[in-house]
């Protein structure tokens, strides 16, 4: 498979994808939830036959409570309103449950507005963070691989790359916020960062198998043909590793609590961009860089 002879359509079609998340996430922004705003979210168990649009009502004219969003399957609802007391939680379970005699409380949190900020601002310092450190880690374990591509290259393509696995399912959560106001807690930051593991795991196995033929090989400077060699060698594994952990997210999401399903679309549209990185936007992006250099 000649990989890097067609770089230039694999690397379009990523930047098409990373433009768009970035534009989406430009246009939408991010709804936040509890855990950066503040506020409440109760998931409520209601076995009787109810919608989640009567039950927003109910929650709006029975006890005068407005909800950001209430969204639920199979008796299970989300409920989202203000920061309240643990006085007036109580009031309102007593006025649910005599309403709702079968009506049940699976959990209750309850985050100041004070606190929502402090997390939100750890949250983007450990991303950014752990963005910073992996690169530095791979420039570094490259170090000696370092004709005719310099180590921190390899560093730097990992960033972009890393970028690029996150920036997407980025998009797509902004998107959903807009059109069926999906929030982002700490579970999506979570979410981001076994993204970020897992594809750093996978540009690793290629860059290994990259520095270990360029070590053997006799003509040192045909790095197009020692790259794409390696991704070939490395594709099979990469692709049954991935499509295994594809399989199970895909059984989560549809048959998972609802309280996890975009923390798992998350990490199933993550991991599907960061195993099409790992092969067709990591490698190409070190031949783009060699071939930049090698003109100047």
């Amino acid at each position: 498979m000649n990989i890097i002879g067609k770089r230039h359509i694999f690397l379009s079609i990523s930047g098409l994808l990373v433009a768009l998340s970035l534009l989406a996430v430009l246009i939408f922004g991010f709804n936040q939830g509890i855990d950066f705003k503040g506020g409440t979210l109760w998931h409520l168990e209601i076995p009787e036959v109810v919608s989640a649009s009567e039950l927003a009502e109910y929650f709006s004219k029975k006890i005068e409570l407005n909800t950001s969003v209430v969204r639920g399957s199979g008796g299970g609802y989300l409920v989202r309103f203000e920061d309240i007391s643990e006085d007036r939680h109580q009031e309102y379970l007593r006025r649910l449950t005599g309403d709702f005699p079968e009506a049940r409380e699976l959990s209750f949190q309850s985050i100041g507005p004070t606190i929502g900020a402090e997390l939100r601002e750890r949250a983007l310092f450990a991303l950014v963070l752990v963005l910073v450190a992996i690169s530095l880690y791979i420039a570094f374990a490259f170090r000696k691989a370092s004709r005719p591509v310099t180590s921190w290259k390899y560093g730097v393509v990992t960033l972009v790359t890393l970028f690029h696995d996150i920036a997407i399912p980025a998009g797509l959560i902004a998107v959903l916020g807009s059109t069926h106001g999906v929030e982002i807690d700490t579970n999506f930051i979570i979410a981001l960062m076994v993204i970020l593991g897992f594809s750093v795991h996978d540009t690793i196995v290629v860059f290994d198998r990259i520095r270990e033929n360029l070590i053997h090989a006799k003509n040192k400077h045909d790095l197009h043909g020692i790259v794409n060699s390696s991704v070939n060698e490395t594709i099979a594994r990469s692709l049954n590793t991935s499509l295994t952990l594809i399989v199970v997210l895909v059984a989560l999401l549809l048959f998972g609590p609802v309280t996890l399903t975009y923390f798992t679309l998350t990490l199933l549209v993550g991991v599907t961009a960061g195993t099409y990185s790992s092969i067709f936007v990591a490698s190409p992006l070190l031949t783009v860089w060699y071939d930049q250099g090698s003109r100047t």
